[in-house]
C-alpha cells in the first residue's frame, strides 16, 4: 500500500473555502481501481499545510488514477480558489506503508 501526502498551504482567510471544496467534492476518485481512502486532515497550528491524504493499493493504481479522465474532471475544479488564496506552493509526497497499527 502507498500514501499520497499533498501538503497545501492555504491562506487563514480562504480556509473555510479550501475545506467546502472537498465537503463537495466530486468523488470521483472514490470508484478507481486500488483506491482505498481520502483523508483532509486541517492544520493546528497557524502557517502549516492542509494535508490531502489518500491511500492505494499500489503506485500503479496512483498512476491510472492520475492519468484518467475522471482525474482532468476532479481537478478541473482546482482552479475555484485563487491564486492568492495560497501561501505557497503544494508538496506532494508518496510513501510506501511498511507497518499498520491498530484500527
Amino acid at each position: 500500500m502507498i500514501t499520497v501526502m499533498n501538503r497545501i498551504f492555504v491562506k487563514p482567510e480562504f480556509a473555510e473555502q479550501f475545506e467546502e471544496r472537498f465537503r463537495t467534492r466530486a468523488g470521483l476518485v472514490d470508484s478507481m481501481p486500488g483506491f482505498v481512502r481520502n483523508e483532509v486532515l486541517r492544520p493546528t497550528r497557524a502557517g502549516d499545510p492542509f494535508i490531502v491524504l489518500t491511500y492505494w493499493d499500489n503506485m500503479g493504481a496512483f498512476t491510472a488514477w492520475t492519468e484518467s479522465d475522471a482525474f482532468k474532471q476532479g481537478h478541473a475544479r482546482s482552479g475555484s480558489l485563487p491564486r492568492e488564496a495560497f501561501s505557497g506552493p503544494n508538496v506532494l509526497e508518496i510513501h510506501e506503508v511498511i507497518g499498520q497499527g491498530a484500527q
